[in-house]
């Protein structure tokens, strides 16, 4: 919850504010013209935000349709690679600097966004950024003047945000909801032979976690382990059936993907695992477990209790250390 007071601009013409109600793909093209907020239907009559104010408006943007603006009718954006489930940013640094984040200053003044969608997160700097739906919002450098979104489709990862904190762009009416995207993560509580209760992918293939993790610390298991273990990552906007969203995370790997995690534990797959319903991990090295949806370690038997104390470890790539895989 926002801990700042929001001030909502008074507006006469709210009523007649369309928002886009999905997001949208798209690529980096000719920047379009948009409105200043000035122009934002509702906004005539209403002062400027006070200086060390922040200000979320909604503007026309051409082709893109209505974006979100800041006090000085620059466009906002949103980044593919934050997470809006829990709200998350991951551009810092460098990145900062080309996509400055919408901090919250002072009173945070909302026109033509529904206050329920505005909140805020805590960046790795420890400052709050405004997010719109959960997604981080940011301004692009190399929008010289208010009216410009040269940042669209920058990379395929940097979109115009809309009042719902969605993609703007006409490609948005034609996008498929997160849950049918090939490409989106699922996680799925789920009942596995010999197992019992158990978290599996979309696929039906059985996920695991490694005790050498620590809870909400990076990863431990990297390089040939990984390999081993594949790292389930945060694609897309992480769907959840029959797990308390509550419980769902991410936390960045070494090398700067996104893992999903559950009740704090980093989840993976078993390369082992050929078939869905599988669960030929559970017990290796006395390590690995089956994690059940409520993010706890599987206290299932263990099959093969050789495998588990480590005397009879699954063949390794060569040179690989037995210590990566933990067996």
């Amino acid at each position: 919850m926002l801990r700042k007071r929001f001030v909502v601009a008074a507006a006469s013409a709210a009523a007649g504010l369309v928002v886009l109600s999905a997001c949208s793909g798209g690529t980096e093209t000719a920047a379009p013209a948009v409105a200043p907020a000035a122009a934002v239907a509702g906004a005539g009559g209403n002062a400027p935000a006070a200086k060390g104010e922040t200000k979320v408006a909604v503007a026309e943007a051409g082709d893109l349709g209505q974006v979100l603006v800041d006090k000085d009718g620059f466009t906002l954006y949103r980044f593919d690679k934050d997470s809006a489930k829990p709200p998350k940013s991951n551009c810092d640094g460098d990145c900062a600097k080309t996509w400055p984040p919408m901090l919250a200053e002072g009173e945070v003044q909302i026109e033509g966004v529904d206050q329920a969608l505005v909140g805020e997160v805590t960046r790795a700097d420890g400052r709050k950024q405004v997010t719109v739906g959960g997604w981080a919002l940011y301004r692009y450098a190399k929008d010289a003047k208010a009216g410009e979104a040269k940042g669209q489709g920058v990379g395929s990862t940097w979109y115009a945000a809309n009042a719902k904190g969605g993609k703007a762009g006409q490609a948005a009416k034609a996008e498929a909801p997160a849950e049918e995207k090939d490409g989106a993560t699922k996680l799925v509580a789920s009942n596995v032979d010999g197992i019992g209760p158990a978290i599996v992918d979309k696929e039906g293939f059985t996920l695991y976690m490694f005790t050498k993790d620590k809870k909400n610390k990076q990863p431990t298991c990297n390089g040939d382990c990984a390999k081993a273990w594949p790292p389930v990552l945060a694609e897309g906007d992480v769907q959840l059936e029959g797990i308390d969203q509550k419980l769902l995370g991410t936390v960045k790997r070494a090398d700067g993907t996104t893992q999903v995690t559950v009740g704090g534990w980093a989840v993976y797959r078993y390369a082992k695992d050929a078939n869905a319903g599988e669960a030929n991990g559970h017990g290796v090295g006395g390590t690995w477990f089956v994690i059940e949806p409520a993010g706890c370690k599987s206290t299932a038997p263990v099959k093969n209790k050789a495998e588990q104390s480590g005397n009879a470890a699954p063949k390794k790539e060569e040179g690989a250390p037995a210590q990566e895989y933990g067996y």
